[in-house]
């Protein structure tokens, strides 16, 4: 086949690193580097500005590689929607370089079609569910950790001694929040919330 035909996408988030070996598997498989397109994005769109501009350069001569199906994308229903799309509308071929039996030109015939199709929904309903599963173990374990007593994020900014003193002048005027808050060591939000907080808490005890 024409190398000017042959298209290889890669997709990497931020948090991960595995640029490289997905570029040296798309070279060994025949791409060139200039018909590469890569996205620096998350799975979950299909809305990619690289994988857009390749979409519109397949036709019923392209061969498009990838080296994992999650590459593509992570979704399930998109997922086999953009396969749809490159099969089928823009009669193009894939390969999945991880996975041999993701290879569209294996058997041009309606069974190996049937084939392909079946074991990507297998494959993309499987990733998905695992997906679903880890986010609800980690749901599990946030809950459990918390049910003993561990706390999460950033500790509280703590409150300075002459918190009251710079509270007061701000509230009769002589100065401003930023200067309260930057006399506090603290942002103008956080300073606020904290006087916000106190003032609560006086009215409570005073109430009561």
């Amino acid at each position: 086949m024409d190398k000017q035909n042959i298209y290889g996408y890669m997709r990497v988030s931020t948090r991960e690193q595995k640029e490289d070996r997905q570029r040296m598997a798309l070279l060994e498989a025949g791409v060139s580097e200039n018909h590469i397109y890569m996205d620096k994005m998350s799975g979950s769109s299909f809305e990619r500005p690289q994988y857009q501009k390749l979409l519109r350069r397949l036709d019923e001569r392209s061969v498009l590689y990838i080296k994992s199906i999650d590459r593509l994308g992570r979704n399930y229903m998109d997922l086999n929607e953009q396969w749809r799309i490159i099969t089928k509308e823009k009669r193009a071929d894939i390969v999945v370089i991880d996975m041999p039996v993701l290879d569209t030109r294996r058997e041009k015939n309606l069974l190996g079609t049937f084939i392909s199709d079946i074991v990507l929904t297998l494959l993309s309903y499987v990733a998905e569910n695992e997906r679903a599963n880890i986010k609800q173990r980690q749901a599990e374990g946030i809950a459990a950790a918390k049910a003993r007593g561990v706390r999460f994020g950033r500790p509280p900014i703590p409150v300075p001694d002459d918190f009251a003193q710079h509270h007061a002048a701000w509230r009769e005027g002589r100065i401003t929040m930023k200067e309260a808050a930057a006399a506090c060591h603290m942002c103008p939000k956080t300073f606020y919330e904290k006087a916000v907080k106190q003032e609560k808490a006086c009215l409570e005890r005073h109430t009561f």
